[in-house]
């Protein structure tokens, strides 16, 4: 029988893995590094998150980017001496971008709040060492476009820190997300497109969303394949944004793609994010969690991954 056109691409991919795992063993001896996003914790503490991420093996964390004002977020000192306690690491930060603090927005005075927004992150990420800040061009619940100039006011607003991303040696990691969340920067390659245009050596890198990436790409595989090396972390849930293994996704595939382009590196990371499906999630994010759903979310999510990922390497 005559294979579907995503078959066709799988089977590619999958033959590119086979061939690379025989011909060349030695890119598969470190494992992909598995972080977990916490803003979907909402108000339960960092010393609780890290508690669960320890009980379930996961070792890094990609923090919440709370630092919405001067008295505000995670203090560096508290949170190294926490996590350090928990055996867990910082992967990289989340950044959170709203009307509020919008890099594209028609007010000045907004897009002078991402700026100072990005400055006490990066000052905040250096800190407690963490590889990449996520950076969203347009706010994120925002749809509808202002105008044909939000574009270029996002790339010029983030141009400012551009040279603070660089000296900094922290990656800032556009993120696409899907079309019915922003109003531009939906796929790898509109990404690309944006990275090209800030056209500054401090903003050089990509964070991946599987769950936007059913909505923009063609084919989450082939597009990890084209961000290569600029992809630098890749956010993760099932097709219904929940645990892995309670969906739909060709796991197999995104790991596959991910070993070929050489993400099992220091500075790459897989982060879930499973946020449940429909509505919108980011209330949750200044609320009280269910802790039983918390813990299964990693449980699963953590277990699954890593059968899938030992099948693969058998």
């Amino acid at each position: 029988m005559k294979l579907q056109n995503y078959e066709v691409k799988n089977e590619k991919i999958k033959k590119a893995f086979l061939l690379l795992k025989k011909n060349n063993p030695g890119k598969f001896k470190k494992k992909l590094n598995l972080s977990w996003s916490n803003w979907g914790f909402g108000l339960e503490s960092l010393t609780e998150s890290a508690k669960r991420l320890r009980r379930h093996s996961v070792p890094f964390i990609e923090l919440h980017g709370n630092h919405y004002g001067e008295d505000l977020g995670y203090k560096a000192e508290e949170t190294q001496k926490m996590l350090k306690d928990n055996n867990i690491k910082v992967s990289g930060i989340c950044g959170m971008f709203s009307a509020d603090n919008d890099l594209s927005s028609n007010r000045p005075l907004l897009r002078q709040n991402a700026v100072d927004y990005l400055k006490r992150e990066l000052d905040f990420a250096v800190k407690v060492e963490a590889k990449y800040i996520l950076v969203v061009p347009g706010a994120v619940g925002r749809p509808a476009k202002y105008d044909d100039s939000e574009f270029e006011r996002s790339v010029e607003t983030l141009r400012i820190v551009a040279g603070l991303f660089q000296k900094s040696k922290v990656r800032a990691a556009i993120e696409p997300i899907r079309a019915a969340e922003v109003s531009f920067i939906h796929t790898i390659a509109d990404a690309k497109s944006y990275i090209e245009s800030v056209a500054h050596p401090g903003v050089r890198h990509i964070n991946g969303d599987v769950y936007h990436m059913q909505s923009g790409e063609t084919h989450i595989g082939e597009a990890l394949l084209a961000a290569g090396e600029m992809l630098t972390n890749l956010h993760m849930a099932d097709s219904n944004r929940c645990a892995l293994s309670d969906g739909a996704l060709d796991l197999d595939t995104i790991i596959r793609a991910l070993y070929l382009i050489g993400f099992n590196n220091d500075s790459c990371f897989v982060t879930p994010e499973p946020l449940g499906p429909g509505g919108d999630p980011y209330p949750a994010m200044n609320g009280k969690p269910d802790l039983k759903t918390l813990e299964m979310l990693v449980k699963k999510t953590a277990e699954y991954f890593k059968e899938r990922e030992a099948e693969l390497l058998r």
